[in-house]
C-alpha cells in the first residue's frame, strides 16, 4: 500500500494512504539501526509504502521511504551531532513573524530563506499580529518589509483574526503542500484554526495572543485546510540551526551577496577582510543591507563551530 506521512509521534507514523484512509504505521528495524546520523528515518511528508500487520485493521508497517524532491533539517540540539528532518517534499514555506510579542529577528529568518534557498524552496514571509504594533514597531515591521522585498521575497502583513488578510493567505496556498514555521507564540495554530475551523488546534489563552507563546505544537503534523491544500505545521523553533553546509558555499544561498560575490578579486573571498572584495564594497554602498550581511557572519561563524 502507499501513502503520506501526515504526522510524526517520534514512534509512531500516521499515513494517509492513497484511498484518503489513515493508518497507525511503525517502521521496520532496519530503519532503526540504520547508521545515518538522521534522529528521524520517516519525516512528515514522506512518501512511504506500508503493508498491514493484520488484514482489517488500521496498523501498518513501513516498507520502503520514497526518494525526498527536497526536506528542511535542523541539529537535534545545539551539542549534538545529530540531525532532524522536518518535513519532506513541501511545495513552499510559510515563515510565520512577529515584530513584537514575540520579536523574530532577521537572523533567524535569515536562516530559514538560506535552506529554503539551497533547496529552492519558495517562501512567502507572513508577518502576523499587525492589529498590535505601537508607532515603533510598525516603524521596524516597515524595514523588514524593505529588506525582504528588495530581494525578492514575497511578503504579506496580516492579522490571523481579519477575514479579509484571511482570503488573501488562501490564494498563494491553494493546491499545495505548505509547511509553516517560525516562533512559539507567532500564531501558527492561530492561523490555521482561522484557516479551518474544523481543526481546532491547541493554542495559548487569547490574552496570550499579545504574549510570548508556549509550544503547543509537539510534533510536525500536516493539516488539511480545504480540498488539495495542507499545511504541515511544526514546533515552535527557538533558533533554525543549518547544517549540511559547506562554508565556502554559503554565500551563495544569500541572493544579494551572491549578486556581488561573483565580482570578487579572489574566487574563495570569505567577504570579511579580503582585498578586492565586491561584497563589502557593495555594503558600504547600502546595496546590501547589513543585517542581511550581519546573518551571513553570523552563519559562517555557527559552521566554524561544529
Amino acid at each position: 500500500m502507499f501513502g503520506r506521512v501526515v504526522k510524526s509521534t517520534g514512534s509512531w507514523y500516521i499515513v494517509l494512504s492513497n484511498d484518503d484512509k489513515l493508518y497507525d504505521c511503525r517502521i521496520k528495524g532496519k530503519f532503526r539501526l540504520s547508521k545515518s546520523k538522521l534522529t528521524n528515518p520517516v519525516a512528515v511528508g514522506d512518501l512511504v509504502e506500508f503493508e498491514l500487520e493484520e488484514k482489517e485493521t488500521f496498523q501498518g508497517i513501513i516498507t520502503k521511504i520514497g526518494e525526498r524532491k527536497n526536506y528542511l533539517i535542523r541539529r537535534s540540539n545545539k551539542l549534538s551531532k545529530q540531525f532532524q528532518i522536518i518535513a519532506s517534499n513541501v511545495d513552499q514555506i510559510l515563515v510565520l513573524a512577529t515584530i513584537a510579542k514575540p520579536r523574530t529577528t532577521t537572523i533567524f529568518i535569515d536562516r530559514i530563506l538560506l535552506a529554503a534557498e539551497a533547496y529552492q524552496i519558495p517562501v512567502i514571509i507572513i508577518f502576523n499580529k499587525k492589529d498590535i504594533y505601537n508607532n515603533e514597531e510598525t516603524s521596524i515591521l516597515k524595514d523588514y518589509l524593505d529588506i525582504y522585498q528588495s530581494i525578492g521575497y514575497r511578503v504579506m502583513v496580516i492579522s490571523a483574526f481579519d477575514k479579509s488578510d484571511l482570503e488573501e493567505i488562501r490564494k498563494p496556498i491553494s493546491d499545495k503542500i505548505s509547511l509553516i514555521t517560525g516562533h512559539s507564540g507567532v500564531g501558527k495554530s492561530t492561523l490555521m484554526n482561522q484557516l479551518n475551523p474544523l481543526l481546532v488546534l491547541k493554542t495559548g489563552d487569547l490574552s496570550k495572543y499579545h504574549e510570548r507563546g508556549t509550544h503547543n505544537t509537539t510534533f510536525a503534523e500536516m493539516h488539511k485546510i480545504v480540498d488539495n491544500t495542507y499545511i504541515i505545521d511544526t514546533p515552535g523553533i527557538k533558533d533554525f540551526g543549518v547544517v549540511e553546509f559547506e562554508r565556502d558555499n554559503i554565500s551563495m544561498y544569500f541572493s544579494d551577496i551572491r549578486k556581488y560575490a561573483g565580482q570578487c578579486k579572489f574566487n574563495n573571498c570569505k567577504h570579511i577582510d579580503e582585498p578586492g572584495c565586491m561584497v563589502l564594497v557593495a555594503i558600504n554602498e547600502y546595496k546590501i543591507r547589513i543585517s542581511r550581511y550581519e546573518s551571513y557572519l553570523n552563519i559562517l561563524l555557527s559552521i566554524e563551530k561544529e
